[in-house]
């Protein structure tokens, strides 16, 4: 838990220096404060409300024990035996099954599970996949995870942005030396970003998991259907925006090239088999 401040922190310290160093490569000194500046504010948003802004990019809806009954209790329920605040509940219409959680500590969470995932899986098997979302929470990976989720983002945005309009030579044509620079900075930011969000973390989430659910057979059960059928069920949100597939409970992207930069989970007959073993202990 401690880690992850430390993480965010370097992170956060790390966006400002980039976006220092962008500034002066398009507009020298005078860009560089003008990119300090930005940057800073953009941490400031980001730790406030990059939460709302993933929520809002998958168009999830809030939900509450009169509109989705069976949703809710059962995160009541498990937030309870969590011992964890009640997190606010979303649900996304996506076909593709899938789920995350989100926010910057325990007191100000939500989770959000696709229509698909609650179709797909028995009220068991959803319920070994919500307390997964609520071990990320515990752990407290989802400040880190979101705040990710929104610089890496706008890292690409600014990567293209700096492509557009960055340094011009003498005959008003684009500077060859900052468009390179800029085409390499995009994917080596997504690649520097991804390095803070730890493989290990899905494994001490599955783990944290079963052990709120007091069920690791249905986890396991559960990530099993989700591999399955998730390839071949695209989700368009997170196709346009692969830096948010680290947050789900498996990687919603179908293809390579650049999107591999966004894959952050382990093999899931890895985590299968990790979660069974926790069985008869």
């Amino acid at each position: 838990m401690f880690g992850n401040w430390i993480k965010t922190s370097i992170l956060m310290a790390g966006i400002v220096a980039l976006f220092g160093a962008m500034g002066a490569a398009i507009g020298g000194q005078q860009g560089m404060l003008i990119a300090l500046v930005i940057g800073g504010a953009m941490n400031f948003w980001a730790y406030w409300f990059s939460d709302k802004a993933v929520l809002k990019m998958y168009n999830a809806r809030q939900v509450d024990a009169s509109t989705s009954p069976y949703l809710y209790n059962m995160v009541r329920e498990l937030a309870q035996r969590a011992d964890l605040p009640m997190p606010k509940v979303y649900i996304i219409d996506e076909a593709q099954p899938n789920a995350f959680a989100t926010g910057r500590n325990p007191e100000n969470a939500a989770v959000a599970a696709t229509t698909g995932i609650m179709r797909m899986l028995s009220e068991r098997e959803l319920r070994g996949v919500m307390a997964h979302e609520l071990a990320h929470v515990k752990n407290r990976d989802i400040l880190i995870s979101t705040i990710s989720a929104t610089v890496a983002g706008a890292i690409s945005m600014l990567a293209n942005f700096g492509m557009f309009f960055g340094g011009r030579d003498g005959e008003d044509r684009p500077n060859p030396i900052v468009s390179i620079a800029m085409m390499i900075l995009a994917p080596l930011a997504g690649m520097i970003i991804q390095m803070a969000i730890s493989r290990t973390r899905e494994f001490g989430a599955d783990r944290g998991g079963a052990e709120i659910s007091g069920d690791p057979e249905a986890l396991a059960s559960a990530l099993a259907k989700i591999d399955a059928y998730a390839r071949g069920i695209p989700m368009h949100t997170a196709e346009q925006h692969p830096e948010t597939a680290q947050m789900m409970i498996m990687n919603p992207l179908s293809g390579g090239g650049l999107r591999g930069l966004f894959s952050t989970h382990p093999a899931t007959q890895d985590r299968i088999a990790r979660l069974r073993a926790m069985i008869g202990r």
